[in-house]
């Protein structure tokens, strides 16, 4: 048993947790982390990057099939999909290894255990006491400040079925890890995860269908965006079933049936010998002495405020377990904002959710950031909409990817970039240009007269922009 005493402890090392517990550190405050398994957290370890591997492979396998328009030559192309997977764990393994570094470096103590948060003399703040369970006994932290980055995991729903049962129903994690590679796929839910997966599948030859209970795949995109990727998905030979409802699902037999309501209330029976589960997530607020210390947890997320805090003194949350948007990038930042406002690091600003990228990085990618369209008709903008095509750039054409689209909203009162929507080949990487300027709050005049490179993919980032102006050069 070991008592320690800090000024702050992070519950989680996820994204959140070990840019938390970093920024701490720099701001000269003694800092301890707490992790049950492994650090990085489910984003190193079991979501972002691992799947960024697998994704990569499938991206691969299918360049290399298409290498005859290149002028090349590939023959007898295969994969095997236990080296597939053994690469990604690998991935995964070399960047959790880096947080320890990263951990080393700054000083920061790394516990490794469970931790509960109890009532007693945390710190001067007032903070719980957190108690960490470890392979050895039981050690107390005392500190001024705790934040909890607890992090989240995958929503079922038994009731219907819609459980992992370790064989034919997977959720992301057991789709990571694969005993044998389906030769059909389910995937409930349509958002990031699941297309993610289904398109991972779906490359290297699995017969993939897609079920959406809302009216259409990526609703949380622009309707424009959702329509194009649609198309994509189905002209690579995806089944997508939106407007539709997973009933039940019999896994008695050779092969998981799904029983699917549709719109219409007609029923259809899909089969398939392996199902992902991607309907959402919801926060770890279980088991960790929440309602001990009076916080307050509402659908599965600890509530807090503007600056991250629960209420209860000395008692933060960042991350997952706070809410959406489910991203690691919003985990980080959130977590510097919480350390800063700690520290009193003067002109520190509360996180504005319109400003965060969101990626998809199936094939084709998907990136946004801000209102789309109708959201922006929705708030009484009145809207400037500017669209380019990859088939108008010749960077696109040159890739051999020219199926694609870059979307740009503005308020044609002020000239706010409202919002950016893409999708095509790397526009993860390019959306970033957008976030930006709405971080920058540029106006359409200053991205009309920067300069962007050519040949390049960001060139259609221009044009988008001239568009919605009546100044689109090439097409």
């Amino acid at each position: 048993m070991t008592d320690h005493s800090v000024d702050l402890v992070v519950i989680g090392s996820g994204p959140g947790g070990y840019v938390a517990a970093i920024r701490a550190a720099q701001l000269g405050m003694k800092t301890a982390i707490v992790e049950r398994d492994a650090l990085g957290g489910v984003c190193l370890n079991w979501g972002c990057i691992p799947t960024k591997a697998l994704l990569r492979t499938s991206e691969i396998y299918t360049n290399m099939k298409h290498a005859e328009a290149f002028g090349l030559k590939a023959e007898n192309i295969g994969f095997d999909i236990e080296k597939v997977v053994k690469r990604s764990r690998q991935v995964a393994g070399k960047l959790s290894g880096g947080i320890g570094y990263l951990m080393k470096k700054n000083k920061i103590a790394v516990i490794e255990g469970e931790a509960t948060l109890a009532k007693g003399p945390g710190g001067t703040a007032g903070a719980p006491l957190v108690k960490v369970k470890t392979k050895d006994g039981e050690d107390t932290v005392k500190a001024k400040h705790v934040i909890l980055a607890t992090g989240a995991r995958a929503r079922t729903i038994p009731q219907a079925g819609l459980e992992p049962d370790g064989k034919f129903i997977w959720t992301a994690k057991e789709a990571m890890v694969p005993d044998v590679m389906p030769k059909s796929l389910l995937v409930i839910g349509s958002g990031a995860i699941g297309i993610e997966f289904a398109s991972f599948y779906r490359a290297l030859g699995a017969e993939v269908t897609i079920v959406e209970m809302l009216d259409r795949i990526l609703p949380v995109e622009d309707k424009e965006i959702s329509a194009f990727a649609d198309k994509q998905f189905q002209k690579q030979g995806m089944k997508i079933l939106t407007s539709a409802q997973v009933e039940k699902l019999d896994t008695g037999g050779k092969l998981a049936k799904a029983t699917i309501k549709m719109k219409d209330g007609k029923t259809e029976t899909v089969e398939a010998e392996r199902v992902v589960l991607a309907v959402g997530i919801v926060g770890n607020t279980e088991n960790i002495g929440l309602e001990a210390v009076g916080a307050k947890v509402e659908r599965g997320h600890i509530v807090v405020d503007e600056w991250l805090s629960t209420g209860v003194p000395g008692l933060y949350a960042i991350g997952d377990v706070v809410g959406a948007p489910w991203l690691a990038h919003k985990a980080s930042h959130e977590g510097v904002i919480c350390v800063e406002k700690i520290a009193g690091v003067k002109d520190v600003h509360p996180l504005n959710v319109a400003n965060i990228p969101g990626c998809t990085y199936c094939q084709p990618q998907i990136a946004s950031v801000g209102l789309t369209e109708d959201k922006a008709k929705e708030q009484g903008y009145k809207v400037k909409v500017g669209r380019f095509p990859f088939n108008g750039n010749g960077k696109a054409i040159a890739l051999g990817e020219p199926e694609g689209l870059v979307k740009t909203v503005f308020d044609e009162k002020t000239g706010e970039l409202l919002g950016a929507h893409m999708i095509g080949a790397e526009v993860t990487e390019l959306i970033q240009g957008f976030g930006l300027a709405r971080s920058a709050e540029l106006v359409e005049q200053d991205l009309m007269h920067a300069i962007f490179p050519h040949p390049t993919l960001s060139e259609m980032m221009h044009e988008s922009v001239l568009d919605a102006y009546g100044r689109v050069m090439h097409i």
